[in-house]
């Protein structure tokens, strides 16, 4: 288990240290960049995605705390998933902690990365597409386990 604490603890340092390293690139040099099929643009997202509850203002940040300490709660219960699956979850926790984290810093989520080839898709940032990426993880691992003897 001591394992699986290791390795959650350095996915979700690592990717709040990288989210919060090309955020502060973008919210420091004003760097943007237009092209054909992704522009970078700095924007601060008051809501979830695709700015989802935004009315919700700054009780915002607190819900998604108690989500997390929730979240975090069930997987310190079931040790089992939490050992399974410890980096996808820690990428998840790390991501989630940036976001969160940009609230109080910035008011509102960094986000910089601008889909809009062939329709216009959402801005996000680096800690989206790792939230994304624990997820598909997670579940790709649940789908490829061989099932135990007895089940």
């Amino acid at each position: 288990m001591r394992k699986a604490y290791l390795f959650f603890i350095v996915a979700l340092v690592l990717i709040f240290i990288l989210d919060q390293s090309i955020k502060w690139f973008f919210v420091l040099s004003g760097f943007g960049y237009e092209g054909g099929i992704i522009s970078l643009v700095l924007v601060y997202n008051k809501g979830v995605a695709f700015s989802m509850f935004a009315f919700l203002q700054e009780w915002l940040k607190y819900l998604q705390i108690l989500l997390i300490l929730g979240i975090f709660f069930y997987l310190y219960k079931n040790k089992e998933f939490f050992k399974e699956y410890s980096v996808p979850l820690g990428m998840i926790f790390g991501a989630g902690i940036s976001n969160v984290f940009d609230r109080f810093l910035h008011l509102g989520v960094v986000d910089y990365i601008f889909w809009h080839y062939l329709f216009e898709f959402a801005i996000f940032n680096f800690a989206d597409v790792m939230i994304n990426c624990g997820v598909v993880w997670i579940l790709l691992q649940s789908f490829l386990r061989k099932p135990k003897r007895g089940n």
